[in-house]
């Protein structure tokens, strides 16, 4: 079943693409907040979990931080990476870049050698505090599921305005300083086929990113459960396949 995760730091957790991960959440501790309805989410939807409560404050997200951290190199063993994801999209927070600013102190105080990862749908690259920070992390990693606003609204099913022409010119701005994280699954949502792996897809990605000249691609599959139970992972060997068709 889905899950949201009830504290603002958790794990550590191995992740198939950070190694031993230190997460932060950010978002409400008993709800999903998020530009995103991903048909794919772990967190299950945004209705299913809607609930009145704030972000976590900055000083809050800090002294939790601080204390497993603290609690961790007592131990001998400190995360690879302190990874902001959680309850839905980190960069909603309205002190995201104040509470960038503090991990960074932490880190270099307690797990100098960690890095520091964001997960976002990129979807709140309009201020520029959230680029100044996203700027300052090792792993700026922002979402690009499909070069199509159709299939976006299929699979992510944005809650805000959202233009995939925008969001690419806004990734480009990076200049290379960012890591695009794609979602790779087949299935059926609502009687509509759902494939962001065919040809026309691939073709439109890879233009995309040869536009965007990111220095890294992620491409993963489903490996939780999900809101939608009628979506299948796509078999490794074609994730290889795809990310080399993709260039990377």
């Amino acid at each position: 079943m889905t899950a949201l995760y009830p504290q603002i730091v958790y794990g550590p957790v191995h992740s198939r693409r950070l190694g031993v991960s230190l997460g932060v959440n950010l978002l409400p501790l008993h709800s999903k907040l998020c530009t995103f309805d991903c048909i794919y989410c772990e967190c299950g939807w945004n209705d299913d979990n809607r609930g009145k409560e704030s972000f976590n404050s900055r000083a809050d997200v800090a002294a939790a931080l601080e204390s497993r951290l603290v609690q961790m190199a007592e131990d001998g063993v400190l995360p690879d990476v302190i990874t902001f994801a959680g309850n839905g999209e980190p960069t909603l927070h309205p002190d995201f870049e104040g509470v960038i600013d503090d991990t960074i102190a932490l880190r270099d105080k307690y797990a100098p050698k960690a890095k520091i990862s964001v997960l976002s749908n990129a979807t709140q690259l309009h201020r520029e505090d959230v680029v100044r920070a996203l700027l300052r992390v090792d792993n700026n990693i922002l979402k690009l599921d499909a070069a199509f606003d159709s299939t976006v609204v299929d699979m992510n099913k944005p809650c805000c305005n959202y233009s995939v022409d925008r969001v690419i010119d806004q990734l480009a701005a990076f200049e290379g300083n960012l890591i695009v994280q794609i979602m790779f699954l087949r299935g059926e949502y609502n009687g509509k086929k759902i494939d962001n792996t065919t040809a026309e897809h691939i073709a439109a990605l890879r233009s995309a990113l040869q536009r965007i000249r990111p220095k890294q691609i992620m491409c993963y599959t489903i490996a939780r459960d999900t809101p939608c139970k009628t979506l299948q992972a796509v078999p490794a060997d074609e994730i290889a396949r795809l990310q080399a068709e993709l260039g990377y």
